[in-house]
This record gives structure tokens, C-alpha cells and sequence, in this order.
């Protein structure tokens, strides 16, 4: 075999571990572009949702605006997570492809693929030992935040974008250098905002040392700033990242952060090792590097203790990518930061720290600091050991990174591996459905918003039936446009006044607000598969089947105990996300509304309260159909209950009204951030979790 041909041969040796892999951790159901079983919650619900309309909507410029997913508020196919660089790949084909078609599971294969392939190239850097370089592209590839995001955040899976970043930074030579970063951060802009920051630094990083050494011309760095500006300007343009205008920015940063002890917590990754407490939102900068890597990393260590590895010539040859590691470093840690559960704050001014909330999740931003580390360690063993020596240490450290870090990827490859279906289940089956597709063109939510209750059930409405729609879930919304579709919205439901071409589903507030303006000689306001539905002039339609008007309030049956763990309609306004165990009123004051029987007594309410050590008490005055009837403070988080008699006077205001208001004021009502809790502004007080009729 000639050189040339060895060399080809050695370089299928990465691509087939990235493959082995792929088909270990994920699994091969993932492969068939007609399963979606696997995309039917959360995130990547909305990413096979976004390339779906996008798929069978006309052709736009910018290329990549989606605006049958969310009519008014929607926005480039970028904040769905969709991966632009694939869409615009397959959309030109979408006549030949099946109803249901997947990319998703292709770009998990192609993740692994090219982390590997870049590892390769990377630990090549370091050693021409086919052995040695295999077994350090296996740490690269078994990488536990890489991992993580497959469970989820698919576009943000593509950690590979980052080691030819670093690849393109720390390789010799400048030849084509200008070429290749124009390639890599244009695909990278195409895939994800986050991605695209990292690589980006890491670019300018590249492009400040080239110059600084005069291996690049200033006019010629120049050029390559200008030039690849304006091509990622082009990029982000067409993907839509600016479709959203002040949507891009959200709450969030100092919330989303690295935790110091990220490295060591496995949260879960680990046989061996514990977890380590950490903040609510340090999720977000999980970044263990695993039992393999910390094992590796004490040979590391001995290795730089004898001397003579060659690190520091190394850093002091590349010390301004060393500085933007850095930079990334105090980004991902924050203003909060967090030691385990221990956190530290310090003050930054507020228009810093709103530039910041761009990127709000900040503790994804340590991801190439991550690689850097994992490089470094490889390089000690490698530079401090000999070849035969250095390649046991790396098995060794393969091995043990492998096995251990199953904990975690066991259970993402039990997900990816379930019974394989070409559609998702919906409690959307009455015939009324179809009917009313033909009739209209959209189907909205009100009050509109991102990520509403029934957001997905609505999306898959919409979508089997051609129908555009604002029931959606995205990265972004533009502010502005939120804002004029829920003024617009609080005129309807005040006028009774919808418009003729779509179909409203609404949520437990706007339902008691609808019912009270409704043109019901016209329009059909009703409850269907448990959702609650306005069709505007249905009553006038001949085509439209008949359909009853029904009574909304939820008629409460004595004894009966009504839980607020999960959709209720009589939670009508002052009630934030419905949880696990029920729901916080957001702000001091709230509602009830609900229908009791004629010999009803009373009304028990088993209620959570917002009591810190800085916050002892709340206080709860409570009317009922403006008739006070409770004032009391609490001073426990659980087990309080509250008894709320039905007296004479309110009895009369009953039946005048033919309904109960249970409303809550709560003047002690404060935010955790307001106590020093970290970020959560909500102002919470009271926290509803059933309620009786007795």
C-alpha cells in the first residue's frame, strides 16, 4: 500500500469510531427519517415542528422565515432550533420526501462523526501514533456535555463546530486559514447562536495572534475581519436571527451560570462519584468531565510536576486564545457565583449585564474552555510519557470514561431506542376538528404567548391540516409583536369582536372572559376533547356541523377534591405555570371561579406559602364574591389549609351571580430575587394545590 493510501486508510479510523459510538450511546432508530417518536416532547418537539412548516411553507427572503409557525409572533426558523443548515439542505426536496421526514437523527450520527474526526486532527497535533490519537479522539468523543444536549437541545449537540475551531486555531500554518474559518463559521451560524459565539472568539482569538506574530499583515487581517463579518452578518440574515427585534433578549443571566464545582459534579453521569448540591439553574453549565478525564488528569499533573512537557512555550505561543478562554470562563461563571451551594455576588452595571442576557445561559459558554482542558490533559500525558506509556494511560482513561459516564447515556439511548412511530399521539379526535379545518385557515391561542399550555397539541392540529398557527414554542419572540397580539387579544374578548378566518382555543382565563361577550346567536364557544374552543360565525356556517354552546365554569361536586397540578379551568387570572404540585399566584392579588351545589357549607384550600428565613409570615385576605371572609397570616411553607365558610350573605351573592369568586389578596407578596435568591423576579406569596367543597 502506498503512503497515500495508508493515510486514507488510517483516516476512515476516526469516522468508524464516531459511528461505534453513535450506534452505543444512541442507537440506530434515531436513522429513520420517518420516526419521530423520539422528537414528541419538549425542545426537540419544537425542532421537528419548526422544519416541518417550514418544509411545506413558499419560499422566502430572508430564506429562512417560518411565519405559518407562529403567524404574528413567529420569526426565522433559527429560534425553533431547527438547524438552518439542514433545512435549507432538504426543503428544495420536500415534494420527494415523506409526510413525516426527520433530519435530527442524521446530525446526532454526524455529531459523532466529526467530533471525531476533529479529535483526530486535534490529538494529531500531538502524536503520530495511530494508537495514541485514537484512543484521545475516544476521550473527545465521550464527552458528557455533548451528550447532554442529545437529550434535548439538538442543534447545540454540534460540539465538533468547537474542536475545529480549536483545531483551526492551534494547527501550524496559515494556508487557507481565511478560506476555512469562512467555512466553519458560516455553517456554524446556520446552526446555533450559542455555537456561533464561541467559534467566533476563538476566530478573533486566532486572527489577533496571527497578526500580533506577523504571520498576517494588518491589512490582511483587515480584509478577513471585514470580509467574514459581512458573510456571518449574510448567514445570521437569512437563518432570521434578526426577526425578533428586542426579543432577542431574556432573563436569565447569573441564573443559567457554570458552577464552580461543574468539572467534579457528575449530576448524575457517574457509577462512582457523587452528586455535588448545586444552584436551580446550574443545569445549564453542567460540565463534567468524567471519571476517565479526572483519572487522566492526576497522571496530567505528575507530568507537568516533572517539567519539561513543553506546555508553557505552547500557551505563550497561543496566550491570546488563552485569554479569550478565560474571557468565556468569567462569562459561564457569572455575577452569581455559585460553589456548590454556596453563592458569591458581586455588582456589574445593569446595562452589562443586559447586553449579557443574550446569551442567557451562560454556562454553555465554558464548552470550549471544556475541550481546552480535555487537550491539555491529553497533551501532559502524551508530552510527559512515553508512546507505549502514554497509550495505556489513554485506554485506561477510555475505559473508565465509558463505563462510568453509562449512568448518564444509558438513559438517553433508552429514549432514542423506544418502538419507532411515524406520528404523536392527540386527544384531538372529535370530528368537530376536521370540520373546522375546512372552514378556517388559522387556529390561534389566546392570550397569546410563547409556549402556551397546549401549544404542541395545537401545533400538530395545524400542521396535519395546513393551518398556520400561534400556538407555538420558540427561543425567542420579538417583544414588540407579543405585545400587540395580547392588546389586540384583550380587545377581542372585551368586543366579542374575532376574526372570521380563524379558530381560537383559549386558556382557562380568556374562557370565563369570552363567555361574557360572546355573540352566541353566531358564534360557538364550547369545550371539545378538554379544550376549550370559540369558532367565530360557526352558528352561521350550513356546512359546519351543529355543535352545543356549554357553560365553562367547572361545577365542583361536594367532597370532591380538585388538584392543581395540572390544567384547571378555574383558575382564572393571578396564577403563574402550573408545577408538579400546583401552582404560585404571581402578584398580591388572584382568582377562583368554580360552581358549587345548593347545599354547599364551606371551601377548603390546601395551600403552599412563599416563607424563607428572610421572609417569615404571609398574609392572606380572602372575599368571595366581594364579601370578606378570611384574614390570616402564614408562617409555614406546607400544610397550610384554609377553611372558607359559605355564610348567608354569600349564599345571596351567589345565587344573584350564579357563580363562586374566591379572590386572594396578598399584601406580603414578594420576589426571590427581591430576597437575594437568585434571579426569579415573579412576586410569589400563595401557592394553591387543592381545593374542597364540603
Amino acid at each position: 500500500m502506498t503512503a497515500r493510501g495508508r493515510h486514507y486508510s488510517l483516516s476512515l479510523l476516526p469516522l468508524l469510531l464516531g459511528a461505534l459510538a453513535f450506534l452505543l450511546v444512541i442507537g440506530p432508530r434515531v436513522l429513520d427519517p420517518t420516526n419521530i417518536a423520539w422528537l414528541g416532547e419538549g425542545d426537540a418537539a419544537t425542532h421537528y415542528m419548526g422544519w416541518a412548516f417550514f418544509r411545506h411553507s413558499p419560499w422566502t427572503f430572508p430564506l429562512g422565515m417560518n411565519p405559518s409557525y407562529g403567524l404574528e409572533l413567529g420569526n426565522g426558523i433559527i429560534f425553533s432550533d431547527s438547524n438552518p443548515l439542514l433545512a435549507f439542505m432538504f426543503k428544495p426536496f420536500s415534494a420527494w420526501l415523506p409526510d413525516t421526514f426527520q433530519y435530527f437523527g442524521f446530525w446526532l450520527l454526524a455529531c459523532f462523526v466529526l467530533q471525531a474526526w476533529f479529535a483526530w486532527k486535534l490529538t494529531g497535533l500531538l502524536s503520530s501514533s495511530v494508537w495514541v490519537r485514537l484512543l484521545g479522539t475516544g476521550l473527545f468523543v465521550f464527552s458528557p456535555p455533548m451528550f447532554l444536549r442529545m437529550g434535548g437541545h439538538l442543534s447545540l449537540s454540534g460540539h465538533f463546530l468547537i474542536l475545529a475551531a480549536l483545531y483551526q486555531a492551534l494547527r501550524p500554518g496559515t494556508e487557507k486559514s481565511r478560506l476555512a474559518w469562512g467555512a466553519l463559521l458560516a455553517a456554524t451560524a446556520l446552526v446555533h447562536a450559542y455555537l456561533l459565539a464561541m467559534v467566533a472568539l476563538i476566530w478573533l482569538a486566532d486572527l489577533a495572534t496571527r497578526t500580533h506574530q506577523g504571520t498576517l499583515s494588518r491589512r490582511r487581517a483587515g480584509i478577513e475581519l471585514a470580509g467574514l463579518f459581512l458573510l456571518v452578518a449574510f448567514c445570521c440574515w437569512q437563518a432570521g436571527y434578526f426577526s425578533v427585534g428586542g426579543g432577542t433578549v431574556a432573563g436569565g443571566y447569573g441564573l443559567y451560570r457554570l458552577n464552580v464545582m461543574s468539572l467534579v459534579n457528575p449530576s448524575g453521569w457517574s457509577h462512582v462519584l457523587r452528586d455535588i448540591p448545586q444552584g436551580p439553574g446550574d443545569y445549564e453549565g453542567f460540565n463534567y468531565l468524567g471519571l476517565g478525564i479526572l483519572v487522566l488528569a492526576i497522571c496530567a499533573g505528575v507530568a507537568l510536576l516533572q517539567g519539561n512537557t513543553g506546555l508553557g512555550r505552547a500557551v505563550r505561543n497561543r496566550w491570546l486564545l488563552l485569554v479569550a478562554l478565560i474571557g468565556l470562563t468569567l462569562f459561564s461563571l457569572t455575577n452569581h457565583l455559585g460553589i456548590g451551594l454556596l453563592e458569591v455576588h458581586y455588582w456589574l452595571p445593569k446595562s452589562l449585564e443586559q447586553a449579557a442576557n443574550v446569551f442567557r445561559a451562560a454556562g454553555r459558554m465554558f464548552w470550549p474552555v471544556f475541550y481546552a482542558i480535555v487537550f491539555v490533559v491529553i497533551f501532559l500525558v502524551i508530552r510527559g510519557n512515553r508512546p507505549r506509556a502514554a497509550a495505556c494511560l489513554l485506554a485506561i482513561a477510555l475505559v473508565v470514561q465509558v463505563l462510568d459516564t453509562h449512568a448518564g447515556w444509558a438513559g438517553l439511548r433508552k429514549n432514542r431506542m423506544q418502538p419507532a412511530a411515524s406520528s404523536w399521539p392527540t386527544s384531538m379526535s372529535d370530528p368537530f376538528w376536521a370540520s373546522a379545518a375546512g372552514h378556517y385557515s388559522k387556529v390561534r391561542t389566546l392570550m397569546p404567548q410563547n409556549q402556551p399550555e397546549n401549544w404542541l397539541l395545537t401545533s400538530q392540529y395545524a400542521l396535519s391540516h395546513g393551518l398556520g398557527t400561534d400556538g407555538v414554542y420558540l427561543g425567542r419572540m420579538g417583544t414588540r409583536e407579543i405585545e400587540q397580539a395580547q392588546r389586540r387579544a384583550d380587545q377581542m374578548l372585551a368586543s366579542g369582536e374575532y376574526e372570521a378566518d380563524s379558530l381560537y382555543i383559549l386558556d382557562s382565563r380568556a374562557a370565563l372572559l369570552a363567555a361574557k361577550t360572546v355573540h352566541r346567536q353566531t358564534d360557538l364557544l364550547t369545550r371539545v376533547d378538554g379544550l376549550v374552543v370559540l369558532a367565530p360565525g360557526w352558528k352561521s356556517c350550513a356546512q359546519c356541523r351543529p355543535f352545543a354552546d356549554e357553560t365553562l365554569d367547572v361545577q365542583a361536586r361536594l367532597g370532591e377534591r380538585q388538584v392543581f397540578n395540572r390544567a384547571n379551568a378555574m383558575l382564572t387570572s393571578g396564577w403563574g405555570r402550573v408545577e408538579d404540585w400546583g401552582t404560585w399566584a404571581e402578584g398580591m392579588a388572584a382568582e377562583v371561579v368554580l360552581r358549587v351545589p345548593p347545599q354547599a357549607r364551606g371551601i377548603a384550600i390546601e395551600a403552599a406559602a412563599f416563607i424563607q428565613p428572610r421572609h417569615t409570615s404571609q398574609r392572606v385576605e380572602v372575599s368571595i364574591n366581594g364579601i370578606a371572609v378570611l384574614s390570616t397570616r402564614l408562617t409555614r411553607l406546607q400544610d397550610n389549609t384554609l377553611e372558607l365558610p359559605l355564610t348567608p350573605a354569600i349564599r345571596e351573592a351567589m345565587e344573584v351571580e350564579g357563580q363562586v369568586r374566591v379572590q386572594f389578596h396578598l399584601p406580603d407578596a414578594i420576589s426571590p430575587k427581591a430576597l437575594g435568591l437568585g434571579t426569579d423576579e415573579r412576586v410569589l406569596g400563595l401557592g394553591l394545590k387543592s381545593l374542597t367543597v364540603n
